[in-house]
């Protein structure tokens, strides 16, 4: 009865208020106060989006519920210019602050309920799946023009005339392997996020693939290269190894494509099979990285080529750091990570 008669207080005073804060919880469950409309508001935000040189106002969000992510506003702003597709955009608190991440959350940012973002724009985007394909066709066709030895690279009287050295066919068997297996992986094996790369970056990335296997080949190709120092036994223990990490490059991307993800964080620790070239695992978190370095390595011991040892330092130092990014995520997000493992190199970083 006693509980009957606070609903009829209830009401005959909801209406009387503005709002339901004002309320004591007594005697009340959840339930009873959205039944009786004291509960049936959203504190909705407002979101301005300003160009961050002039200030001026770009859009204005009216509305927008608390738990929208900024992957949900860049959906809204996008409504209003179409052509600025959400990878193209990228919102900041601050004009020369940060940028957020898709992931964040209107209501966790430090901002009132009227939220003040300035937006850039990073220019045209391409996926990744499309800057793998640029990055391995070019070398692979730029190599080739040079072993073919085209016109108006050597000398005249070289045109059209391979290299009557083995090693050298076989430096471009190796390249050539090298490329084809990567595209293989990209277009079947490899899964990439919707992540998306800035066309400048593409360009310079591009260069930099392209241009150091212009530099590669034209010495390895060059009609006054010399082979190796050791000769045979050089040139075909670096294939040797050559061709071991090639495969065990691909044994581990094999493994890696089986692991599940939420986005680009893993949700599963990647084991060795009974694949004995998946068992890096037991002592690095990157053996993909391991074994990309070492093809460098043995492909410039067989050519004794100086432009390909400098591009197999640049790449260990690269792929150093995304090796000691992703084992960082790893121990982050797995408390029963293996102790042993390390980065790229087993037993040291």
């Amino acid at each position: 009865m006693a509980g009957s008669a606070h609903l009829d207080m209830l009401d005959e005073n909801t209406d009387s208020f503005r709002g339901w804060e004002t309320f004591v919880w007594h005697g009340f469950h959840l339930e009873d106060w959205k039944r009786h409309g004291v509960i049936n508001r959203i504190a909705y935000f407002e979101v301005e989006i300003l160009d961050p040189k002039s200030k001026a106002q770009l859009c204005y969000l009216d509305k927008v519920v608390p738990s929208a992510t900024i992957a949900e506003i860049k959906g809204l702003f996008h409504k209003t210019y179409p052509k600025l597709y959400p990878s193209r955009q990228a919102l900041k608190l601050h004009p020369e602050g940060k940028a957020l991440n898709d992931e964040d959350v209107l209501e966790d940012l430090p901002v009132g309920t009227t939220a003040t973002m300035f937006f850039q724009d990073l220019g045209p985007q391409i996926g990744w799946t499309m800057v793998f394909l640029a990055e391995c066709l070019g070398p692979l066709f730029v190599y080739l023009l040079f072993y073919f030895r085209l016109p108006y690279i050597y000398r005249h009287e070289y045109d059209y005339i391979r290299s009557p050295l083995k090693v050298v066919r076989l430096a471009c068997w190796c390249h050539c392997l090298h490329y084809i297996k990567k595209l293989v992986e990209t277009i079947f094996i490899h899964r990439f996020s919707d992540g998306t790369v800035p066309l400048r970056t593409i360009m310079l990335l591009c260069l930099y693939y392209w241009g150091f296997a212009s530099w590669q080949a034209y010495y390895i190709n060059h009609p006054l290269y010399t082979p190796a120092t050791y000769g045979r036994l050089q040139i075909y223990s670096a294939l040797a190894l050559f061709l071991l990490c090639e495969f065990g490059n691909l044994s581990v991307h094999l493994i890696l494509n089986r692991i599940s993800c939420n986005g680009s964080k893993p949700t599963e620790i990647p084991y060795p099979t009974n694949n004995p070239f998946t068992w890096l695992f037991f002592f690095v978190s990157c053996p993909n990285y391991t074994y990309e370095v070492g093809s460098w390595i043995s492909f410039a011991v067989m050519t004794q080529c100086v432009p390909v040892g400098v591009f197999a330092f640049l790449s260990f130092i690269q792929m150093t750091i995304w090796a000691r990014a992703k084992h960082k995520t790893y121990v982050k997000e797995f408390k029963d990570y293996p102790e042993l493992r390390t980065a790229i190199i087993p037993l040291f970083f």
